[in-house]
């Protein structure tokens, strides 16, 4: 029996070495993306708006995409061009949005940056890669199932799973049980 506890506290602790980065990475993504309704986790958004003096209306779409870029000095290439109306125009430029009112002579840009990081976290929390992406978050999974279950059985006594461990634990299951009556009961 000690020889079997000893063997679970050595594999506990390098498996929990091996997965503190991949922890980080979901935690901080798993945060982000809790806050999704107040923020948004991948991109940062800037939104303008600029009056010109004035928009040549007889101008056909194209044209008008090409004054309007020249006039607010935008330089990325053009993804798409409509008119959702005879008096609007929706410019798609990479990383901008441009909304262009032809009556108020405003132009409305919406510019998205990535967020350093934390849209990369989302991306392999999502698993955007793919791929062999996939068996290392699969692994990850594992790994943090045996961690839970190992440390259920590495402290022995009043602190260990007969003791106190097993009150928390029961909190610990009967906190997503609540929730899980609560919203799908």
């Amino acid at each position: 029996m000690r020889h079997w506890r000893k063997l679970l506290r050595v594999l506990h602790r390098d498996i929990g070495y091996l997965a503190v980065g991949l922890t980080l990475i979901y935690g901080i993504s798993g945060i982000a993306v809790n806050h999704i309704a107040d923020w948004n986790p991948n991109y940062s958004i800037q939104k303008t708006t600029i009056v010109l003096d004035s928009i040549p209306k007889h101008l056909g779409k194209d044209e008008m995409t090409t004054f309007i870029l020249q006039a607010i000095g935008e330089t990325g290439n053009v993804k798409n061009s409509f008119r959702p109306s005879p008096n609007e125009l929706e410019i798609f430029v990479e990383g901008n949005t441009i909304s262009v009112n032809y009556d108020t002579k405003t132009v409305t840009q919406e510019k998205f940056n990535p967020r350093f990081f934390i849209k990369e976290t989302n991306d392999l929390h999502l698993n955007k890669p793919k791929g062999i992406w996939t068996y290392i978050a699969d692994l990850f999974a594992v790994a943090l199932m045996f961690l839970a279950l190992t440390g259920l059985f590495i402290l022995k006594g009043k602190n260990g799973i007969t003791g106190r461990g097993a009150w928390l634990t029961a909190v610990g299951f009967l906190i997503p049980l609540i929730f899980w009556y609560i919203f799908y009961g």
